[in-house]
Order: C-alpha cells, then sequence, then structure tokens
C-alpha cells in the first residue's frame, strides 16, 4: 500500500494515497493508545477475492474519506462518492510546523474542472486531526461529504449539537430480504432523536447503538441554528472512549448517520461488516443530480452543493478527535474557544483539552 504517516506529539495519521481514505489514525493519551477509526475486513484480502465490480473506494474502505459528490455520480461519470474516494492523490508537502506537522496532499483527476487538494494538520498534544479540502476553479456545483468511520465492539452511546430534524430516504439501503435487512421506516422523519419511526410501527433510539440488532439504516440529521459547532460525539462502551466529530454547520449542515451492523450478507460485507457507524457530515443530498436540483434539504432552506468557479476557491473544514473517558456516557454539551474544548457531562462536570478553536471558522460567511 502507498502511504504517508504524518505525527506530532500524541498523534498520528496515516494515508492511504491510492485512494486518498486515511488508513490509520492513532492518539496517545493519558496512558492509553486510542485508535477511533475503523478499516474493512477485507482490506488485506487478495483484491481476486473480492467482487470484481467493486469501486477501488469500497475495496480500500478505510478510516475518513472525501465524497464528492456524496453518493452517486450521475452528472459526471466517476464511482460511487466521486474521484476523490476513489483514485489515487499526490503529496504536495509534507513538512513541520511551528507546533506540529502538515501535510498537502492534490487529487490526480479533476471534478468538475476543479482541482481538489487535503490539507492535514497535527498539533502537539491535540487528540485531533484537522482537515480542510479546497477545490479551485471548476465549474457547475459539487456537493461534498466527510466519511468517517468507528466501530464497536459492544455498542455505544450518541450524542449531537442541536438538530431540528432527523429524516431518512425515500428507500432503504438494502430493501431485498435476499440480500440485506433494516430496521427503520422509510421514508419518515421526527424532531426527537430518541424516538425515530421503524420499520415494525414502532419506535427506534438513534442515540443508542445495540449490537444485538442486524441492520443497515441511513438517515441525515439538520443542523439547528445554535450559533457553535456542530458536533457528533460517540461514547463507544467495550472501548472506553469518546469519539469526536466536528464541523461549522454553515459549511456542512447534515450529518448522515451510516448503521452498518451485520445488515449486509452479499460480498464483500458478508454480514460481517459489524459495529460500524458512519458519521458523515456533508453538504449533500443523495447523489450529484439530486443535489443539485429540487430536494427535500432544499425545501427545508439547507444547501446541499457548492458552487464552483465563482471568483475564489471553494474550502470546508473538519475534525475528528478522541479522548480516554469512563462511565460509558457521551458529554451533554461541547464547547469550543481559543486553545481548547471544553466538554460538560450529564452531571455538570467539564473536561478541558487542547484545540485550535479558530480552525473551524465558526461565525465566518461561507460560499453558497
Amino acid at each position: 500500500m502507498d502511504t504517508l504517516t504524518i505525527k506530532a506529539k500524541g498523534i498520528s495519521v496515516t494515508v492511504d494515497l491510492t485512494v486518498g481514505h486515511l488508513a490509520d489514525m492513532t492518539v496517545d493519551i493519558d496512558g492509553r493508545r486510542l485508535k477511533p477509526l475503523h478499516r474493512a475486513p477485507w482490506i488485506d484480502e487478495p483484491r481476486e477475492t473480492l467482487p470484481p465490480d467493486l469501486p477501488a473506494g469500497t475495496v480500500r474502505l478505510s478510516c475518513d474519506f472525501l465524497c464528492a459528490p456524496f453518493s452517486r455520480s450521475d452528472i459526471e461519470a466517476a464511482p460511487l462518492h466521486g474521484w476523490p474516494a476513489n483514485s489515487p492523490w499526490d503529496v504536495v508537502g509534507s513538512e513541520a510546523i511551528a507546533d506540529g506537522w502538515r501535510a498537502v496532499f492534490r487529487l490526480r483527476h479533476k471534478v468538475m474542472g476543479a482541482t481538489v487538494d487535503k490539507i492535514l494538520t497535527l498539533r502537539d498534544a491535540h487528540p485531533f486531526l484537522y482537515q480542510e479540502h479546497v477545490f479551485s476553479g471548476g465549474s457547475g456545483a459539487i456537493s461534498v461529504a466527510h466519511h468517517p468511520m468507528t466501530a464497536m465492539k459492544d455498542g455505544g452511546r450518541l450524542a449531537f449539537s442541536p438538530k431540528r430534524l432527523a429524516a431518512t430516504p425515500d428507500d432503504p439501503l438494502e430493501p431485498d430480504p435476499a440480500r440485506g435487512r433494516f430496521l427503520l421506516a422509510y421514508p419518515a422523519r421526527s424532531a426527537d432523536l430518541t424516538r425515530f419511526p421503524a420499520a415494525d410501527g414502532g419506535t427506534l433510539d438513534l442515540t443508542g447503538y445495540r449490537m444485538d440488532q442486524s441492520r443497515e439504516d441511513f438517515v441525515t440529521l439538520v443542523e439547528a441554528d445554535h450559533g457553535g459547532p456542530g458536533w457528533t460525539a460517540l461514547a463507544r462502551k467495550a472501548e472506553a472512549d469518546l469519539v469526536v466529530v466536528l464541523k461549522n454547520p454553515a459549511e456542512l449542515p447534515v450529518t448522515m448517520l451510516w448503521i452498518s451492523n451485520g445488515g449486509r450478507d452479499y460480498a464483500p460485507w458478508s454480514g460481517r461488516h459489524r459495529g460500524v457507524l458512519g458519521i458523515e457530515d456533508g453538504r449533500t443530498a443523495l447523489g450529484h443530480a439530486a443535489s443539485l436540483g429540487d430536494n427535500w434539504l432544499k425545501r427545508e432552506g439547507v444547501a446541499t452543493a457548492f458552487a464552483l468557479g465563482e471568483g475564489g476557491d471553494v474550502s470546508f473544514r473538519h475534525v475528528i478527535g478522541a479522548l480516554p473517558i469512563s462511565g460509558g456516557e457521551p458529554p451533554r454539551d461541547i464547547a469550543t474557544t481559543q486553545g481548547h474544548m471544553r466538554l460538560t457531562a450529564a452531571d455538570g462536570s467539564e473536561q478541558k483539552v487542547p484545540f485550535d478553536g479558530d480552525f473551524l471558522r465558526i461565525g465566518r460567511s461561507v460560499p453558497a
């Protein structure tokens, strides 16, 4: 595998240059080594043992990657989730900075005529990966999303920044019972994340991940107007850690949850892709054409694409982190300020960790 690893004090990240996926992320903190992200179980298997029509991004499915567009590439021909998730990236630069390390990567393909750069920054003693993607030039518009994935051995509990609503698409990911199964109702919506409509007529709690529920589900959470960072915090039970994913809601207004717990029976999934949660922050509907046309999110006033080539670059930022916890519950609130992040527990106790509070550009204007 063609990779590059970058490091700062207490953290390292490896990039798979063949497809632009993160291949590993390791956080060393409080005497523990945390690995918050997931790699598909078939990655190290011989390519000839996998279905021949798999996109490269599925063959190398790992940790996090850029989707541009998200889902179907039905305007400009490309594999699922676009060329950024399925083709090589070159290293443009990788060097020490005053308090850590920064690396810049460039996608060999262009996307809607735009050059795409990936900028990864690690800071000493910060248990976070700071990512930025920049689209230069091009024309038309592009939908985008990050695709971080984590996995649990014994489930976990979720908390979120304020959301306006949660909604499933018209159709489930696996409608054919001979190939897979799902538990949520499609289509459905709810303002209460703890009582989302289920396929059996009852409700399911989106804030809990249970290992005894075999399923393949997909649900979109729309950010509420609250003025702070958008965040998802997953307390993994067996791993005794907290996976934290943050965004600027003005840039990436939706968070899509992919719940993949043995709910696909065909290769390469084969019922073995278990305990996986995708926390996919984006500016997108399902598919490139849907994102640019009329869609339910636009009718809710939510942007689903960036315009390209209108006098400047388009960029968006994203953060992934990991912290040790005890007790198995996610925080009640997360706030970011200059120099640190403050996590408030259900009992009101607070924890502070080093964090670049300016990175997400909260409150600054964003190109349409």
